[in-house]
């Protein structure tokens, strides 16, 4: 009876909350929130909230991709260390206790020595259930399975996908993405297998199904010049465009694939171009992607150009966008931002959240990675709204550093709560200090 009432409360508040969302929507943009910070745990190991998602449209089942984690407070039955190749891990409770889902079939059991098939998180459709698991891969003979980011990749890199309908028990393929009419040796419009890669960008880069039922992928893409090799106009290490790819549902839960337009920044502006979207869709059907830029490189030795935060808008369902311009408060001031990852969140309550890193002085490409703030963003002109910001961590006196960056967030369905699963990295990521942050969410007065 206890978990009875637990659930019914949870659900009644919900219910409220998206109530209070309509009634908003009707007036326009949702009130500001008051964001509070409820509690952060501190735990020996990464959260298996990390890169979890809600099984289906509805309820508490969760799922993961593979991996295994044990967390304080939650019964994992997965020993640490024991090595496996899970297709997912399954949680029947909002994350409390976890079972595994072994491969069906064991796509990647048999690769080739050097061949890379990397984990991403799992997305759920939200109207029909079919879950999608993007696969950024590699097929390089030999290549040192040790070696993190090795430099082929920014040539080889190349994405695969697989799709399950009776909830991650089973996958029906495994298949590279092209883009309609292209061919796996040239999957998208300037992409070549070999020659330049595409790839995801962080987490924060989650899939997106728009109203108008086409699931997005938020990917980037090497560059090439015109000598038909990789190519770094802004003097960074790297330089990537934006392309969101845009799948349409066919016959045999199968995806047909296009692209938008890419997303191009001016290397002056920024050294590495555009870098790990994150999108959202807004009330009045536009979409809104936020980027990382960087400045430094040979180009820019003393990080002189402003480390903005970038944003771009589509208006036909993210086949096209506006030219990258960097983001700002609604007062209209831009904020200082470091190179690294961020999310856009929609929340049950109709408001629009972005979680990221802001500085109060320019940054150095990609540093500081801290503090970590959250805040809303009005969803009329598009600006994160100044005085919602709330500051999630930052580094402590006695540390040198702190990177926080890498982390995972989504809506706890019984509470409303924002949830970011992560941990405090040391700057030079050898440490790591698991953490959850909770995060409430409270309507003001309109």
């Amino acid at each position: 009876m206890r978990n009875h009432t637990t659930t019914l409360l949870s659900s009644t508040a919900m219910f409220l909350m998206l109530a209070a969302s309509v009634m908003e929507t009707a007036k326009g943009q949702s009130a500001p929130a008051k964001l509070t910070l409820k509690n952060t745990q501190h735990l020996e190991r990464m959260s298996p909230l990390l890169h979890a998602s809600y099984l289906k449209p509805t309820g508490l089942e969760m799922i993961k991709g593979s991996g295994y984690t044990e967390s304080t407070g939650s019964t994992i039955l997965i020993k640490p260390g024991e090595e496996f190749t899970p297709n997912a891990l399954r949680s029947p409770d909002n994350g409390r206790t976890w079972t595994l889902l072994p491969a069906n079939p064991p796509f990647d059991g048999k690769l080739p020595h050097g061949y890379r098939r990397e984990s991403f998180p799992l997305f759920v459709d939200p109207v029909n259930g079919n879950i999608v698991k993007v696969v950024p891969s590699l097929d390089t003979p030999g290549l040192d399975p040790t070696i993190v980011e090795p430099p082929v990749a920014l040539e080889a890199y190349y994405l695969r996908y697989r799709v399950s309908v009776d909830q991650g028990k089973t996958f029906l393929f495994d298949e590279s993405i092209v883009q309609k009419g292209k061919t796996p040796e040239n999957p998208f419009e300037g992409v070549y297998r070999g020659k330049n890669g595409i790839f995801m960008g962080d987490v924060g880069s989650q899939l997106l199904r728009t109203r108008q039922g086409r699931i997005l992928i938020p990917a980037q893409a090497c560059k090439l010049g015109p000598d038909g090799k990789l190519w770094s106009p802004g003097g960074g290490f790297t330089y990537t465009d934006v392309i969101v790819i845009l799948g349409r549902w066919i016959e045999g839960n199968r995806l047909e694939w296009e692209i938008s337009q890419p997303i191009e920044a001016d290397p002056a502006r920024s050294t590495r171009g555009m870098i790990e979207p994150t999108i959202a869709e807004l009330p009045d059907g536009r979409l809104l992607c936020a980027m990382r830029g960087s400045n430094g490189g040979s180009k820019d030795p003393k990080f002189e150009i402003p480390s903005y935060r970038w944003f771009s808008v589509s208006g036909d369902g993210g086949f096209t966008w506006t030219k990258p311009e960097p983001w700002s408060y609604d007062d209209g001031a831009a904020f200082f931002s470091p190179s690294a990852m961020s999310q856009l969140m929609k929340h049950s309550s109709g408001r629009l959240f972005w979680i990221g890193n802001i500085s109060p002085q320019n940054c150095q490409g990609n540093n500081p990675r801290y503090p970590l703030v959250i805040g809303q963003v009005d969803t009329g002109t598009l600006r994160l709204i100044k005085s919602t910001l709330l500051r999630i961590d930052t580094k402590r006196t006695d540390e040198p550093g702190v990177n926080l960056s890498h982390w995972w967030s989504f809506e706890d369905r019984e509470t409303g709560d924002i949830v970011v699963a992560g941990a405090r990295f040391s700057p030079d990521y050898n440490k790591t200090s698991p953490v959850v942050y909770r995060i409430g969410v409270e309507a003001k007065a309109l």
